[in-house]
């Protein structure tokens, strides 16, 4: 039966070329697929985030279960705030029997865009439970100025 989508001159179609390109961009956000590589969830994997906007201030909170503080680091390049370190591969007890390894160990990498009014030079953060919280001040003279209003009588 002949193809309603032609082959080009590498052997693949427009419809697969696209795939692959899709599956190279979710492997960059998600990390590799789980499993891949060693067959124990050592891989690349990308923190989930929560990012909430206050009057004053950003708040971004990332899920680091499992992770001690000295093992990540957070800097801020080119206007982005880089999460990135490693989730350490727990010693394996040659007695037990493993029926399933699901969670992830390997490096982590998290690149958040920050908006122009952030100031850069304040950013705080704390870690506690297996999740970081980090503060973003606003620069000042972005924040919403009350404006009196005078009356005449």
């Amino acid at each position: 039966m002949r193809s309603l989508v032609p082959f080009t001159r590498t052997g693949f179609t427009p419809m697969e070329t696209l795939r692959n390109d899709f599956d190279v961009l979710f492997r960059r956000f998600f990390g590799e697929p789980l499993m891949e590589g060693d067959g124990h969830g050592y891989t690349t994997w990308s923190p989930r985030v929560d990012m909430e906007e206050a009057e004053k201030e950003i708040f971004v909170k990332a899920d680091l279960p499992g992770v001690d503080a000295k093992d990540f680091n957070i800097t801020v390049e080119n206007g982005c705030l880089i999460l990135r370190g490693e989730k350490k591969v727990e010693t394996e007890e040659k007695k037990k029997n493993y029926h399933r390894l699901e969670r992830f160990f390997g490096e982590f990498y998290r690149e958040i865009p920050l908006p122009v009014y952030a100031d850069t030079e304040k950013i705080s953060a704390a870690f506690s439970k297996g999740v970081v919280t980090i503060t973003i001040p606003k620069k000042p003279e972005v924040l919403p100025k009350k404006i009196a209003v005078k009356t005449f009588e």
